[in-house]
């Protein structure tokens, strides 16, 4: 039941914490940012946000520096969004399964055209 409720309050929080990066962040440095999951920690004192950001290594460091310092005003976001005893610390990490993903797609692409030659 707990692993349920965890992933329910994962859930709910990578939703606002979408609409608030999307509708809200006025930050310029944040440019095209998906959140592609959020980790909270079983005592609901640290969650970690997982995201993709469109672009090259430099903008995808400008837009998690971005984030980092909008860290505040996305836990108001969620404080108010969501009814939890404790309003997680938000720490926000790259999402690397996206890039290993295409990554895996092409190779298998190029394995596949490389039998039918």
């Amino acid at each position: 039941m707990a692993q349920a409720r965890m992933r329910r309050i994962d859930e709910a929080m990578r939703t606002v914490l979408s609409d608030a990066i999307s509708k809200d962040l006025q930050d310029p440095r944040v440019g095209f940012v998906t959140v592609t999951g959020v980790k909270t920690s079983p005592d609901l004192r640290h969650a970690r946000v997982y995201v993709s950001v469109l672009g090259d290594e430099q903008a995808r460091e400008a837009s998690l520096e971005g984030l980092r310092s909008a860290h505040g005003f996305l836990q108001a976001k969620v404080a108010g969004a969501l009814r939890l005893k404790h309003t997680p610390t938000l720490s926000f990490d790259y999402d690397e399964s996206v890039v290993r993903g295409m990554r895996i797609s092409r190779l298998i692409d190029e394995e596949l055209n490389a039998d039918q030659q």
